[in-house]
Formats: C-alpha cells, sequence, structure tokens
C-alpha cells in the first residue's frame, strides 16, 4: 500500500541518512526501483514528473501500475508515489488520482502567491494524509525545458514556507537538474546551514542529485538533507546497457528483438544504480 513520505523523512533526518527519490518513466524503471527497494529492505519515494505523467498515459494509469506492483511484486517496504515539480492544477490531478505526495513547485510564482498557494494545498492534503513538498529559490538546470543557474534559496523566504504546515522543503543551495556544466561551482553548502537553522526539524531535499559528488552528498546529508531526486543517472545507465546490447548484435541473435530482452540489460542498469544511490544515502535496512 502506498503511504505519505512524511513518516518516512522524519525518520531519516532523525536518522542521518536520505531517502532516494527515483524518478519513474515506464513499466521498467517503476519494477527496477520497487525490486531494488524491496530486495535492500529500504524505503523509497517513486517520482513522477508532468512530463512523465503524460508519457505513461496519464497519473491514473501511474496509480494504477504502482499499486498492482506493490500487490504483485509483494512490497512490503514504505513506498511513496510523488508527484515531482508539479503546477497547481497538476498536484490536485494527482490528488485526485491516488498519488500519496505531491510537490507544488511554486518557485516561479512571487512568494505571496507561493505562499498562499501552498497554504490552500497545505489543507487538502491534511486532510487526505497525503505529504507535500514545497520549493523557494529556482533549482538550476533544465527542468522540462527551463534553464537556470543553480542558485540559491532565500533562507528567510524557506522559513516563511516550512511554517505553513508543509512536509518537506526544496531549496535551491546551487544545485542544478541533469548533468552538471564544467564550470559548476558546488553546492553552497553556507545556505543549506543557514536554512536548517531556521528550519529545524523540517526534512530539506535536495534536486539533482546525479552528479553531485559523494563527499558533497553526504555533507549534505548531515546538514540536514533527509531526500535526494536521481533521475538523469537512471536514464544514462539505462541508454548505455541498451547501446552496448544492440551494438554487439545482440537484437539480431535468436529473439533478442523481443522488448524483453532488449529492454533487460537496461532494467539491470537502473536497479545497480539505485542501489549504489541507496547505499550513499545509508537508506539500506532502514525500511
Amino acid at each position: 500500500m502506498l503511504v505519505s513520505a512524511a513518516e518516512m523523512l522524519k525518520k531519516a533526518k532523525a536518522g542521518h541518512y536520505a531517502v532516494g527519490q527515483f524518478n519513474i518513466n515506464n513499466l521498467e524503471w517503476t519494477k527496477a526501483v520497487l525490486l531494488t527497494a524491496q530486495e535492500n529492505n529500504s524505503p523509497v519515494i517513486l517520482g513522477v514528473s508532468e512530463g512523465a505523467g503524460k508519457y505513461m498515459a496519464g497519473y491514473k494509469t501511474v496509480v494504477g501500475m504502482v499499486n498492482g506492483m506493490l500487490e504483485e511484486l509483494k512490497i512490503t517496504v514504505p513506498v511513496a508515489l510523488h508527484l515531482d515539480h508539479g503546477s497547481y492544477d497538476a498536484c490536485y490531478k494527482c490528488i485526485e488520482a491516488g498519488f500519496s505526495s505531491i510537490m507544488f513547485d511554486g518557485s516561479h510564482y512571487p512568494i505571496e502567491e507561493n505562499i498562499e498557494k501552498t497554504k490552500e494545498l497545505v489543507k487538502v492534503c491534511a486532510e487526505k494524509g497525503i505529504s507535500l513538498e514545497a520549493e523557494v529559490g529556482s533549482i538550476g538546470g533544465e527542468e522540462d525545458g527551463v534553464i537556470g543557474m543553480g542558485e540559491c534559496a532565500d533562507p528567510k523566504e524557506c522559513k516563511m514556507i516550512a511554517d505553513l504546515g508543509i512536509d518537506f522543503l526544496a531549496a535551491g543551495i546551487g544545485n542544478i537538474h541533469g548533468k552538471y556544466p564544467e564550470n559548476w561551482a558546488g553546492l553552497s553548502f553556507e545556505t543549506l546551514d543557514a536554512i536548517q537553522q531556521l528550519t529545524g526539524e523540517m526534512p530539506l531535499v535536495l534536486h539533482g542529485g546525479t552528479g553531485i559528488p559523494t563527499d558533497m552528498i553526504k555533507k549534505a546529508i548531515d546538514l540536514g538533507v533527509s531526500k535526494i531526486n536521481v533521475n538523469t543517472e537512471c536514464q544514462l545507465s539505462f541508454a548505455a546497457a541498451t547501446r552496448k546490447y544492440v551494438e554487439e548484435g545482440k537484437d539480431q541473435q535468436g529473439k533478442g528483438y523481443d522488448p524483453r530482452k532488449l529492454l533487460a540489460p537496461g532494467f539491470e542498469a537502473i536497479k545497480e544504480t539505485v542501489k549504489e544511490k541507496m547505499e550513499i544515502f545509508g537508506s539500506i535496512g532502514k525500511a
């Protein structure tokens, strides 16, 4: 059964580890992440962007697939199904479809409007037992076509949003979606520390987990980051394994063209990447 992410992240914050949010794009992705979580006794968050939701034929399709897998694969670890970077409208659609967690990204609104809309969603989510993530200060990099430069959030604005009753907070600390450029300046631990001091118990979220050096990830966890989002890294390992299979001509041997065979190496590659991340985040054995 799907659960809200609030409880698992409170535990992570108290225990100084982080839970991975792994974005899903299709059946292979979902199955790989769920099985890896179960095999490693780790809590997990399945992230779905609006674009991925459309690609998978709508949020209800996603909910049906995930709920079916939890039952059929006998998944017993805590699993949250989370809308990633949701617009105001998408949040309501996902609540209706049966998601157990949502992120409202109001970072592009003036802070007053971000507060107003977040407040409304806090009420709705509380009534339904759904966890809510909010964002302050845009996260850099390319997010469905929008490019930013790894900005840093204002700690005071973070406190304003944290105080509204949300469950966890995403704040820009110089992190970027997608691959990091050569000239990336690294995470701003000063900003993170200042945010953490003002927001206290609130679990903090690190977006753009792909390509951040392990020591930086560990330091961020020490400073209160309890949820780390991974997407690009799984895509890259899936693509590399699929490319290798095709380049070695395996799709032309026997029934190698069967999607179950063609996509198997990519599926295994995702599992490997997810496990590596869980090890770094410290969530293994914490279910």
